[in-house]
């Protein structure tokens, strides 16, 4: 099943009982960087995502999603 980050990171967060404001302390981002996480902003910053997948021992990696056959 694929799961997009946003809901990746609030579905973590509610299995370990935190609040935004809990999660947002121990990542060392803000509160409102959490709720932009979950909420799927289009823009954030790859550093501070990883800060935040960190504590679930997950980081942003590169999906292949096809292959050319040819090359």
């Amino acid at each position: 099943m694929k799961q997009n980050i946003s809901e990746f990171v609030k579905a973590k967060r509610k299995e370990n009982k935190l609040r935004q404001e809990d999660l947002a302390f121990y990542a060392g981002v803000s509160t409102k960087f959490i709720n932009e996480l979950e909420n799927g902003k289009a823009t954030l910053r790859i550093d501070k995502v990883n800060d935040v997948l960190r504590l679930f021992d997950c980081e942003l990696g590169v999906i292949i999603k096809c292959e050319d056959k040819n090359k």
